[in-house]
């Protein structure tokens, strides 16, 4: 949940910027938004070979974790969102449909509607948070999916990775 914080904390962020104005600069600048794209390869290839490696195991499988203190787990969250430039490109294409100018108040319409798909993000991935210790516990007694489902999310990053690397901005 505290991670979970720090990637509500990403859209916020995003959010904002778009509300703002300013992170049109990613789609005015293409190197900006080809650094922030191939960071976030990178970063998906490294959780694709972590899910893949010799030895891996599955996230789902029950086990003791190191501790992370609340800050490390924060920033964890919150830098993956941020090394996902889709979230920008989103608000830049996705808010501006819904903004009537007319109305009034362009940046306080931009900032309600960001918050609202905020809101929703988080209570969405909340109750999947939530539930992951049952699930993990329920898939703790059938091995084989433990293994499946950890090469399904490795090749399902990978790919992921490949079609950001891939993508052209649209």
């Amino acid at each position: 949940m505290i991670s979970l914080a720090g990637v509500a904390l990403g859209f916020v962020f995003y959010m904002v910027a778009a509300a703002l104005g300013i992170s049109a600069i990613l789609m005015a600048v293409p190197y900006a938004y080809d650094a922030l794209r191939f960071a976030g390869v990178i970063y998906l290839l490294y959780l694709a070979w972590q899910a893949l490696k010799p030895g891996a195991r599955s996230p789902f499988e029950v086990r003791n974790l190191p501790s992370h203190g609340v800050k490390k787990l924060f920033l964890m969250g919150f830098l993956t969102n941020l090394l996902n430039p889709k979230i920008a490109i989103i608000y830049l294409s996705l808010l501006p449909q819904f903004i009537k100018p007319e109305l009034g108040h362009v940046l306080g319409q931009s900032l309600v509607l960001g918050g609202t798909q905020v809101v929703m993000s988080i209570t969405v991935n909340g109750l999947v948070a939530l539930s992951a210790g049952a699930i993990a516990t329920t898939l703790a007694g059938r091995p084989m999916w433990l293994v499946i489902q950890r090469w399904i999310m490795g090749t399902a990053l990978f790919a992921l990775a490949v079609r950001m690397a891939l993508d052209s901005r649209k």
